[in-house]
């Protein structure tokens, strides 16, 4: 199919498709009904004949009593239309039969197959060419005397009045389908154009909106029409937006807020170690200090580029997962957390289950978890890890009995750099990403990562992924 010129717009598009649509509908219709009204005045012509030679069959002319003017008879019997008609009296073998009063001087052909079927008792219509090349439309019938054929009789009529008809209504259908042609193009332009308008309006709305202006929306109509539809669509994709670069923009700035304060510490110990000259101890600690900034910038690093894979779908899903075997290494990494915290770090119903996925990514996952769990226990407090299978999903939890989180909260600790008030007075530690990373990571496995808390009785995470 070639495609639209590319200068071509929508509404053009849409006015020429409905042109061409317009004039197969227009050839469609005109070519039906000119062979309609040809089959109809054929038809009108067909029935007079028949009525013709059926008059003249059943009155028994000519084997009636001869009046001296055969010709006044027929026209008594046929009305003064007769005239109009070719008539002609033929013995069985087609020939003038000797004695017959001579009607109709007009000579008409008798073909083969009016022969054949004349012999067989059945009437033969055709369209012949008379004299000077007349077309006519004859009817040759059989007149029968018991089982027997004995006459034919001859009728036709001039085709020239049905071909004027004719001619006639197809001048007038080659006037009126231009006409109608050039009369839909134009209503189908101001369709195209009232029908189009809207969309001209959401344009210019939509190329109005930058991302430093992701507020404004396209109308909607009220029509509850597909442009409707469209407008609903593209404003909730705005919205999607919007959300998206606040999210962006507030990642950005925390980012670089956390990125700042070790950069500033480490700075500000360098400024004092090249302050004045010092013992090689006093450099020594100086240079451990600032090992501990740059360590904790590459943590901070890492796990945001952990955030950003797990975020962009990224990571590897390379096969199934044991959950008992990763409940089983984070109970281990827990119970090294927990030292001289005083805190318990103990595993509940462990049974065998698997997922498909990325071995090395969810055990980052249940670790942020326990770590966490382990970082906000109080001493004395517990931490229980266990998993558990149901109907085609795999639950992993983790409980502790720490301070719990606020139910405003819940869905909070959740994005990134959030850390709230009462982690701040507990751990001084940590950026804010844990618990990000590992919900993105959970959801890059097609699971969810949920909290259950009550203030003051501790929390209750669980990631829940589909079984293998």
């Amino acid at each position: 199919m070639t495609p639209w010129p590319k200068a071509l717009g929508l509404r053009a598009r849409l006015t020429l498709w409905y042109g061409g649509v317009v004039l197969a509908v227009l050839l469609l219709f005109g070519t039906l009904s000119y062979g309609v009204l040809r089959w109809t005045l054929l038809s009108d012509v067909d029935s007079t004949l028949l009525v013709v030679a059926q008059v003249v069959r059943d009155t028994g002319y000519p084997r009636a009593p001869s009046p001296a003017d055969p010709e006044a008879r027929l026209r008594a019997l046929l009305g003064p239309d007769f005239f109009d008609r070719f008539l002609r009296l033929l013995d069985p073998e087609g020939e003038t039969e000797p004695g017959l009063p001579p009607i109709g001087s007009r000579p008409l052909p008798l073909s083969e197959e009016a022969r054949g079927n004349a012999r067989r008792g059945l009437p033969t219509f055709e369209t012949v060419q008379a004299e000077l090349g007349e077309p006519v439309r004859l009817l040759t019938m059989p007149v029968m005397r018991s089982g027997r054929l004995v006459n034919l009789v001859q009728v036709g009529i001039p085709l020239r009045r049905t071909r004027e008809a004719l001619d006639r209504y197809l001048r007038t259908l080659l006037a009126l389908i231009p006409l109608g042609l050039g009369l839909a193009t134009a209503g189908g332009a101001l369709v195209a154009r009232r029908a189009l308008s809207p969309v001209g309006g959401m344009s210019r709305t939509a190329r109005r909106i930058t991302a430093e202006d992701l507020a404004e929306r396209i109308p909607v109509r009220g029509a509850g029409d597909e442009l409707d539809h469209l407008a609903e669509t593209l404003n909730a994709m705005l919205v999607r937006l919007e959300a998206a670069f606040v999210h962006v923009r507030r990642f950005a700035a925390d980012a670089a807020h956390e990125l700042r304060t070790p950069l500033t510490a480490l700075r500000g110990e360098l400024e004092v170690g090249l302050r004045a000259d010092r013992s090689p101890d006093a450099y020594r600690r100086v240079l451990q200090s600032v090992l501990e900034s740059v360590e904790r910038l590459v943590r901070l690093a890492e796990d945001l580029l952990v955030l950003s894979r797990a975020s962009a779908g990224a990571l590897a899903r390379s096969g199934p997962v044991d959950v008992e075997a990763l409940a089983l290494g984070a109970l281990d990494a827990g119970a090294g957390l927990a030292q001289g915290r005083g805190v318990t770090v103990r595993l509940g119903a462990a049974e065998p289950a698997a997922v498909w996925g990325d071995a090395m990514a969810l055990e980052r996952a249940l670790l942020n978890l326990v770590d966490n769990a382990v970082r906000y226990t109080p001493a004395g407090g517990k931490v229980e890890i266990s998993a558990r299978a149901t109907d085609g999903a795999v639950e992993i939890a983790v409980q502790d009995s720490g301070p719990g989180i606020a139910p405003a909260d819940a869905e909070r600790v959740f994005e990134p750099f959030v850390r709230l008030e009462a982690a701040r007075a507990t751990e001084t530690e940590g950026t804010g990403l844990g618990l990000a990373i590992a919900r993105s990571i959970v959801a890059a496995h097609g699971g969810t990562l949920t909290v259950e808390s009550t203030p003051g009785a501790g929390s209750r995470f669980t990631i829940r992924l589909p079984r293998s």
